[in-house]
């Protein structure tokens, strides 16, 4: 009796290994025809950091992780705050997620700073902010905070005389 459920067991062995076989046969030729990802790894010596753009306050420094703020599509990027940093209130045209590395961050929601309605973001907390959102920002300490978002990034500050790159134009 053991010998049937053996041999029956054999057969059904080989079945199944012949239908991987054949699969495994046809996965390498589907395999080649999609794009493969790349998997980077970004070391904090590899950060290449630089002047942030005008559109922020001057003295803060950004390295972009990967993805272009400037164009279409998903894009994340350290930004360096020294110390008594701040930028006025403003909003951004798409969601803007904000990660604290490391310090301290402090955000506040409106049109106008208010420091008592402010939340100060300790490393590892997460801002999750809607596009169009009036916020303002600072940091005491200093902070490195990482921003992801949808390009192409853009800043509009509520006030325009609080835009570094100046007032808009005269018509």
């Amino acid at each position: 009796m053991k010998r049937p459920i053996l041999i029956a067991m054999l057969c059904l062995a080989s079945m199944v290994r012949a239908g991987v076989s054949r699969a495994d046969d046809k996965a390498p030729a589907t395999a080649t025809k999609a794009a493969t990802p790349e998997h980077r790894i970004i070391l904090p010596g590899d950060l290449k950091w630089v002047a942030a753009p005008p559109s922020l306050p001057p003295g803060a420094k950004v390295a972009v992780l990967y993805g272009d703020p400037n164009a279409a599509g998903p894009f994340a990027m350290r930004i360096l705050i020294p110390a008594g940093y701040a930028v006025p209130p403003h909003w951004h045209p798409a969601d803007e997620n904000v990660t604290v590395i490391s310090g301290e961050f402090i955000m506040g929601v409106g049109e106008k700073q208010d420091s008592s309605k402010a939340h100060t973001l300790p490393a590892g907390a997460v801002s999750i902010m809607p596009a169009g959102v009036r916020h303002y920002a600072w940091s005491t300490l200093g902070a490195v905070i990482q921003v992801n978002a949808i390009g192409p990034w853009g800043i509009t500050y509520v006030d325009p005389q609080d835009d570094p790159r100046g007032p808009p134009a005269a018509k």
